[in-house]
């Protein structure tokens, strides 16, 4: 009875994924993957607006149709409304009045903004926010809608793989290039560990929303990770690490004695903030990155 059971779920989850080409997908991979690199290597070359975008647009495609394989349009349009309203509401009330990240201001450099926060940081969030997502259903082993204790361990543990990303690149968008300024410096390369803390409060909130809407919102199951075939898991797991491997080759790139101050006054070595943004990366985003892929090697084969 399971196993006919275990087996129907197979077969729905691949009806419902059979619209989205593998090789379509593997393409998005790679040119979310080249385009990180190319970033980590050209690190300054091109506005930071262009450089957030060649980097945005791949991820969003990748989100959606990756998504479609296990998920309705309208689970992901439901988490793209609650990671951009969520994020909106903590930027722009943080902005206002310190809390939850801390005092801080955008400057024009990304164009375009929703009240005091740039478009493309929304689209960022829902981009990543769906990377850092499926790297938790990989650690948790959990289903396209979770249930149980799987409904709150992913939240947390996806806002852990979402906020290394920002403790990795923190200092380089702000302190560096000044694409956001902390009003007040702050003791890691000019950011307060406040952000860090906002960002994570921030991720679990708009994580714990959506495992509650998939909870309540059910539908037939569409086949837990062990029955997906392990390209689908790696292509989030490849970005992602590449992701790690632009602030790593950026740090590597790096060898500037020049300074810079922030608000607060404090000087720092931009060749020692990147080599420890890079140190930091490796040991955050690397760790995440490493354990998905012995994760998903103990996966059972499962093909299309």
């Amino acid at each position: 009875m399971i196993g006919t059971q275990r087996r129907e779920w197979h077969r729905i989850g691949l009806l419902h994924g059979a619209a989205t080409s593998p090789l379509l997908l593997w393409l998005l991979t790679c040119l979310s993957a080249a385009a990180n690199i190319a970033t980590g290597l050209l690190h300054d070359v091109g506005t930071p607006a262009v450089q957030a975008t060649a980097l945005t647009i791949p991820l969003l495609l990748f989100a959606f149709l990756h998504g479609a394989v296990q998920h309705r349009f309208r689970d992901l349009l439901v988490f793209a409304i609650i990671v951009v309203s969520v994020s909106n509401v903590f930027e722009n009330l943080s902005i206002a009045t310190g809390f939850p990240f801390g005092r801080y201001r955008y400057s024009d450099k990304l164009g375009p903004k929703i009240f005091q926060v740039p478009v493309l940081i929304s689209l960022v969030f829902f981009a990543f926010g769906y990377l850092s997502w499926m790297l938790a259903r990989v650690l948790v082993r959990a289903p396209a809608r979770p249930v149980g204790h799987c409904s709150f361990a992913m939240p947390v543990v996806a806002a852990f793989v979402m906020v290394a990303w920002d403790l990795s690149f923190d200092p380089l968008a702000s302190t560096l290039r000044q694409v956001w300024v902390w009003q007040d410096g702050g003791s890691f390369f000019g950011v307060p560990v406040s952000n860090f803390l906002g960002w994570y409060l921030t991720g679990y909130v708009f994580f714990q929303l959506y495992a509650f809407y998939l909870w309540i919102d059910r539908v037939p199951e569409l086949g837990a990770c062990e029955l997906q075939p392990r390209e689908y898991w790696l292509q989030p797991v490849v970005i992602y690490g590449t992701v790690a491997a632009t602030v790593i080759l950026s740090a590597l790139m790096v060898m500037t004695p020049e300074s810079v101050v922030d608000q607060a006054g404090a000087s720092w070595r931009i060749r020692e903030v990147y080599a420890a943004c890079g140190v930091v990366c490796l040991f955050t985003m690397g760790a995440f990155t490493t354990l998905c892929l012995f994760r998903i090697a103990d996966l059972p084969i499962a093909r299309r």
